[in-house]
């Protein structure tokens, strides 16, 4: 993709995301139901990745690391990023002159020195300029595990698509500015959603490759709500969940869901009564949306549709889920916003479920 304008860091999307848990053998059990294979282990650290289609997770449980702190304070979590450049070491030169903060990590012998910067939560942004396909960094400091696919098909999950920064009150506009200044990344969308009793503001940022989109959300004034809980849980600001993008979502989620990946509930059925209404043409089987809470979004104007199908986990790493989505016609911009509010308020209700969220009774 041409970038969608200036690209002072040579950005080319996401090349992985890191994770750590406190516990053992905590996260690997999820990536396996999720599609992912572990393909390789590091030469010399107890890490491994892990690999669907184009989306490399690596599991670090080297426990006296920067993941394994980060874990120690957040819990399981993604605990780095790793974006691709086109040059690392001029990229990490730039970034250090407009000010951002470096992070170095500790190497073995005859391993990379991965450059990086501190991003959210304190985790790492390493850059990555070794990603062609034997050339990359895991062909020098990882072993592939004899008689595994190295580029396994999973359950279809391609690429990642986004995933979102949770922030305290007051510091969406720290952020957004932070990814505007170092890698030039511009607002595209802007959301302020109400539930019934709580509410979130959230700012889309997309990168000059319009490969990377992170959205950062924020809690609303009257507080009490899912950004606040998240926040308490995680223990500070981070990564709230990771979009997984494929061609076919609902083969994928039948997948998920006999694999035992825990989904959230679907909306109530005027959700889908009302979508011929809301995106008349659209061309989607809405009886087999329903049947798998699958959600749909995007625009049919002009009889073109461009459409958005997307469905969320449950929390599965403390209150770090994800998210599940194909894209349509060439929609590359939108995040569901359509569907915000009825996801919204559903997790609202979960929160009152849960007694998170504690609601006066309404008066007789």
């Amino acid at each position: 993709m041409a970038d969608l304008f200036d690209n002072p860091a040579g950005l080319d999307g996401f090349e992985f995301v890191e994770f750590a848990a406190p516990e053992a053998n905590f996260l690997e059990p999820l990536f396996v139901q999720m599609g992912f294979t572990e393909v390789a282990k590091h030469r010399s650290k107890n890490v491994s990745l892990y690999r669907q289609g184009g989306i490399n997770f690596i599991v670090n449980r080297e426990p006296k690391s920067l993941a394994g702190y980060f874990a120690a304070e957040h819990g399981p979590s993604a605990c780095g990023l790793a974006f691709r450049v086109k040059d690392a070491h001029k990229a990490y030169k730039q970034l250090l002159e407009k000010g951002a903060q470096p992070i170095h990590i500790a190497t073995g012998p005859m391993e990379l020195n991965l450059p990086a910067i501190k991003g959210i939560g304190g985790m790492p942004i390493y850059l990555i300029d070794r990603y062609e396909e034997g050339k990359t960094i895991y062909d020098i400091d990882f072993e592939w595990i004899e008689g595994v696919d190295r580029n396994p098909e999973g359950h279809g999950f391609q690429v990642v698509d986004h995933l979102t920064h949770n922030v305290y009150r007051g510091r969406m506009a720290y952020w957004a500015d932070f990814y505007e200044k170092l890698f030039n990344f511009r607002e595209i969308r802007y959301f302020d959603i109400s539930g019934e009793y709580t509410g979130l503001t959230s700012k889309a940022m997309t990168a000059p490759d319009g490969k990377i989109r992170i959205p950062l959300n924020e809690e609303s004034k009257q507080g009490g709500g899912q950004i606040e809980e998240f926040l308490m849980q995680f223990n500070g600001e981070g990564i709230q969940h990771i979009a997984l993008l494929c061609d076919d979502l609902i083969e994928a989620i039948d997948k998920l869901q006999m694999a035992g990946v825990p989904l959230l509930n679907a909306p109530n059925d005027v959700y889908y009564q009302n979508l011929d209404t809301r995106l008349p043409g659209h061309g989607q089987p809405v009886g087999e949306l329903q049947a798998r809470g699958i959600l749909l979004d995007g625009t049919t104007e002009g009889g073109k549709p461009r459409l958005l199908l997307q469905i969320f986990s449950q929390a599965m790493l403390g209150p770090v889920f994800f998210e599940f989505i194909e894209r349509k016609g060439d929609y590359r911009e939108g995040f569901g916003e359509g569907n915000f509010k009825a996801l919204f308020e559903s997790l609202e209700r979960d929160q009152i479920n849960r007694g998170v969220l504690q609601v006066e009774p309404a008066s007789a």
